[in-house]
């Protein structure tokens, strides 16, 4: 029995539900499939000095001695593929996913083993259907010499795979995306609407963006405590940030009259902040300031600008609510550095980024024990990592933080709404955590995350209209939201009005954009189940296997036993067939 060993590009393909169409139409399935391997997959393969290596029912495996020849027969094929597809009804379309990575194998008796083979099998698991993923070794050396686009969707954990791996999606140039049409410009709303875009750091050090990007995101929490004022949420501000904007179309895109934009410079402890508003209906210039003080004054400066605002948008602005606003949680310069460098860290899902955030969180809390800000963000990064599949001790620490920061701070709004979300989805306090959302939301009705906080803290209690209505107000806080968690949410909440199909789309949304995200793939594996598409719930109890031990759980932040009892029998059946 012979055995060499040598480096190679390995492609894995199989097909996507196959399962599923074998059931509906076995003999019409395989005649498919026989009729993609003639005329595409095995010309294609020759095409490009592959060597199909072996095949498995609906899988391939396929030995290249080049990444380039692996990566051009890939994308033609999938392109071929979709044009055969053409025309087919949705539920008959055969799609391939392909996973692709260059490593060390060993060849005996004209099969090959290894972690090179071990890899690219997990990699064709995390593509969609049609799509292409590969390591980013693969990436490196095609970078350039193709007409590809990689994205770079992070470190994933493969099952059975000791070393996290670097994902990139392949995008084929030759495959553009639809075009869309103009997007609409969006209503506005029935008060003063404004966005604070982010400020240009002119301290001459990239280190210190942090600081740039904390003042705005005060001045954003102070305006949006004037409860006249509409404010967009960060996120959909901060999608413009390194961007040469045009403020009619930031204004059309936001669906607000006003824009805030300005530079912030710090050094040899002094803060500047320049700051212009201006009507983004017309591109006029309504005012213009610059404030000057030390790191002493920096939260003297931060309410200046966000009361000069306000006064510039309506001159008859009650003082007292800037006054309202003016509040500080910490008089500690160096704790509030700390928690502005925490904040871009926390905003992660990244375990790595979020253990970083609670290290900077820990510094200013040692110098603070009352800093509310500080031990709500620490809560809510210790229930990320909770909810990661990381270990028990991240729960309880949550709880705890997030009770801290109410006794620290129970008047500000953003405070109560965090320990409110970690409260509620950790299944504590019963009532207590809509009870205290509502407060919050009450206090800071421009407060986005709140509204999808809400949205979330509703699923669990079993009222997912209203869910639904919280986060479409979340959505207009927050128009150009990237992130995956409000389509998660919205994909639990059709998913406990039994709209799968709905559900299920949702949250592969979601999945794009954070893949390992625990509480998306759950629901996806027991959408899938509900949907008799056992294959595809297998598949994604599998990726489950991969990132946590505890794949099924009791569900017991439902507290609508009908609820619950949707979610784990479709999560149990789901694991049957993984088994």
């Amino acid at each position: 029995m012979s055995q060499t060993r040598r480096l190679a590009a390995i492609l894995a393909a199989d097909v996507a539900g196959y399962s599923r169409l074998i059931e509906a139409d076995e003999e019409g399935t395989l005649a498919r499939l026989r009729v993609l391997r003639a005329e595409i997959l095995d010309p294609k393969i020759a095409e490009h000095r592959g060597r199909l290596v072996k095949t498995a029912g609906d899988g391939l495996l396929v030995e290249f001695a080049s990444v380039v020849d692996a990566l051009r027969c890939a994308a033609e094929m999938q392109a071929a593929t979709a044009e055969s597809n053409a025309g087919a009804p949705a539920d008959r379309r055969i799609e391939f996913r392909i996973g692709i990575n260059m490593g060390d194998i060993v060849v005996e008796d004209g099969d090959i083993f290894g972690d090179g083979v071990n890899v690219a099998a997990r990699l064709e698991g995390l593509a969609q259907p049609g799509g292409i993923c590969v390591s980013a070794r693969v990436q490196e050396d095609a970078a350039g010499r193709l007409d590809l686009v990689f994205e770079d969707i992070g470190n994933q954990a493969l099952k059975n795979i000791l070393r996290p791996v670097r994902v990139y999606r392949v995008v084929t140039a030759a495959r553009p995306a639809m075009p869309q049409a103009e997007p609409r410009p969006l209503p506005l709303p029935y008060k003063p609407s404004i966005a604070v875009l982010p400020f240009a750091n002119m301290s001459g050090d990239s280190e210190q963006e942090y600081f740039a990007d904390g003042m705005v995101e005060e001045i954003i929490t102070a305006l949006s405590r004037i409860r006249w004022l509409f404010v967009i949420a960060r996120n959909s501000s901060f999608t413009y940030k390194g961007q040469a904007v045009d403020v009619k179309q930031v204004g059309r895109e936001l669906g607000v009259r006003y824009v805030l934009e300005g530079s912030v410079r710090k050094g040899s402890g002094h803060v500047r902040i320049t700051a212009q508003l201006i009507d983004a209906t017309t591109a006029t210039h309504l005012w213009a300031d610059r404030f000057d003080g030390s790191l002493e004054d920096v939260f003297d400066l931060q309410d200046k600008v966000a009361s000069s605002v306000a006064g510039v948008i309506e001159p008859a602005l009650r003082a007292a609510e800037i006054q309202g606003s003016s509040h500080r949680p910490t008089q500690d310069l160096t704790a509030y550095d700390l928690y502005l460098r925490a904040l871009p860290e926390a905003a992660s899902f990244e375990k790595d980024r979020l253990r970083r955030a609670l290290e900077f969180l820990g510094q200013a809390i040692e110098r603070d024990l009352r800093y509310g800000p500080a031990l709500a963000l620490a809560a809510l990064c210790h229930h990320r990592l909770y909810g990661a599949g990381d270990v028990e001790m991240h729960r309880g620490s949550a709880v705890d933080l997030a009770r801290r920061a109410l006794q620290a701070e129970p008047e500000d709004p953003e405070v109560i709404a965090v320990a409110a979300f970690v409260l509620g989805v950790l299944g504590e306090d019963g009532d207590v955590p809509i009870s205290l959302v509502d407060r919050a939301l009450a206090l800071n009705p421009s407060f986005g995350l709140g509204w999808y906080w809400s949205g979330v803290l509703r699923i669990i209690a079993g009222y997912p209209d209203l869910a639904l209505e919280h986060f479409e107000t979340f959505l207009r806080l927050s128009p150009r939201e990237r992130h995956s968690a409000h389509l998660t949410g919205i994909g639990m909440a059709l998913f406990m009005k039994r709209r799968f199909e709905d559900a299920a789309a949702k949250l592969l949304g979601s999945l794009e954009r954070v893949p390992n995200f625990t509480v998306s793939l759950r629901f996806l594996a027991a959408c899938y189940a509900h949907m008799d598409r056992l294959e595809e719930a297998r598949e994604i109890i599998e990726r489950l296997r991969g990132i946590t031990s505890v794949v099924i759980g009791g569900a017991t932040f439902l507290r609508n036993p009908e609820d619950r009892e949707l979610l784990l029998s479709g999560l149990r059946l789901a694991a049957r067939e993984a088994k």
